[in-house]
């Protein structure tokens, strides 16, 4: 069983190897766990036995001293799992501007191993991601999630979408891809029908689609949106009806 390592276990390696670098070493001042200076460069670390958010602003406090401001915490048994698993973490103190050493008290390890330095950070804006959201915000009629939630199917612009599209069949069956359009289901309609994520459309003649029993199933398990969806399209079936001399038929064309 390997042994436990301690935070005080952690300041032999990193002094050593500081001190290596021609750096002054002391412990403990001014409530910083390590501060070492070379020339007019002051260095501090702070050291616990796991990547903690204490730990981090312990290090972001450090930083109105000093810009060379290191976590450091031991070296994980399984460093490339630990890797994957700490992609977030480490993003953030990089954002944040702060450097991360691993340390290692096992034969065969490197005894002291700077993952990153703390280097200015370019917080560059991904246009694209920003659009998505905001998209998706404008083309969800409400808010039917519950923020926080796990393992629930989510309300998403496209399950609206979809949704919408079901009742329109639920309630004025068959339709074409322009004539669920025209009720006012959204510009994705050909490709919804056609991919068919959720099984709740069936292709029943050319161009024309209904809904299938799991479709029809599978909409009670949004109540609020599948009354929303079917009250607006028994809206806008109620208008078809009313206008003058376009009765539609069942391909969407108008007589």
């Amino acid at each position: 069983m390997a042994k436990r390592v301690k935070e005080t276990d952690l300041g032999g390696p990193l002094t050593a190897h500081l001190r290596a670098q021609g750096y002054t070493v002391r412990s403990e001042v001014k409530d910083c766990d390590i501060a070492a200076v070379k020339g007019d460069d002051l260095l501090i670390v702070e050291m616990k036995t796991a990547l903690t958010l204490p730990l981090v602003v312990q290090a972001v406090r450090r930083q109105r001293m000093t810009d060379s401001v290191y976590v450091a915490i031991p070296r994980p048994s399984n460093k490339w799992k630990w890797w994957n698993d700490s992609r977030g973490a480490q993003h953030l103190l990089r954002r944040l501007e702060l450097g991360l050493i691993l340390v290692s008290l096992e034969k065969g390890k490197p005894p002291v191993e700077v993952i990153f330095h703390p280097t200015p950070f370019a917080r560059r804006k991904r246009p694209p991601a920003r659009r998505a959201v905001l998209e998706e915000i404008h083309r969800r009629s409400h808010d039917y999630n519950h923020a926080g939630s796990s393992r629930v199917k989510l309300v998403t612009a496209y399950r609206e979408d979809s949704l919408y599209i079901a009742c329109c069949l639920l309630a004025g069956g068959t339709r074409s891809p322009a004539a669920l359009k025209a009720l006012g289901a959204s510009p994705k309609t050909p490709s919804i029908l056609r991919l068919n994520p959720y099984g709740w459309f069936e292709r029943v003649g050319r161009g024309l689609y209904g809904i299938t029993a799991r479709g029809a199933r599978e909409l009670s398990a949004w109540p609020a949106l599948r009354r929303s969806c079917m009250a607006r399209a028994r809206r806008a079936l109620a208008r078809e009806a009313r206008a003058p001399n376009v009765a539609p038929t069942a391909s969407g064309k108008r007589l």
